[in-house]
């Protein structure tokens, strides 16, 4: 809950900028603009055949899955990881593993959050951490595995793991 009063506190604070003022007509014609590769859009997925970085900073839980990688923006990624243990067992195992508490950032579905590192809002989509969410909540059968026909076809719970950028220290 202190990383969501932070986000809305950071967005209350924010100053609001300008519109861009026209180029000045004089000046237009004369340079010839730098090219620009298009910027990746985010939460693109890579190829989830592709293997995890295996420098997360953070451990992945033993029978964990990798589902796929995404580009976050800012020069972050995020992993996804399915596996059938439950919520509940995932979330002692890192409380563990991390040590400690992290945070039930919601009740209905279940999820909650550890982070691993200070989140720096000029640099950074995402405070870097592990999420953890019931995908069981409510009846629902589980996350569909994006590997068709692989197995086990749905997983319980999922784990997303934003690492800290650069191999910042973990915050313990």
């Amino acid at each position: 809950m202190r990383y969501a009063a932070a986000v809305l506190l950071i967005m209350a604070m924010q100053t609001p900028q300008p519109f861009p003022k026209p180029a000045d007509p004089a000046k237009q014609g004369t340079t010839t603009p730098p090219r620009v590769e298009p910027p990746q859009k985010p939460g693109a997925p890579v190829d989830a055949q592709a293997t995890p970085d295996p420098k997360l900073g953070v451990p992945v839980y033993p029978s964990a899955e990798f589902i796929a990688s995404y580009d976050a923006g800012r020069g972050q990624r995020y992993y996804l990881y399915g596996t059938n243990a439950s919520f509940a067992q995932i979330v002692e195992y890192y409380k563990g593993a991390l040590k400690q508490r992290g945070d039930l950032v919601f009740q209905e579905p279940p999820i909650h959050m550890f982070e691993v590192g200070r989140f720096r809002e000029e640099s950074m989509a995402f405070p870097p951490g592990v999420v953890v969410k019931d995908y069981t909540w409510a009846g629902s059968l589980g996350y569909l595995n994006p590997k068709r026909g692989a197995e086990p076809a749905r997983f319980k719970t999922i784990i997303q793991i934003v690492p800290p950028p650069g191999g910042a220290d973990i915050k313990r």
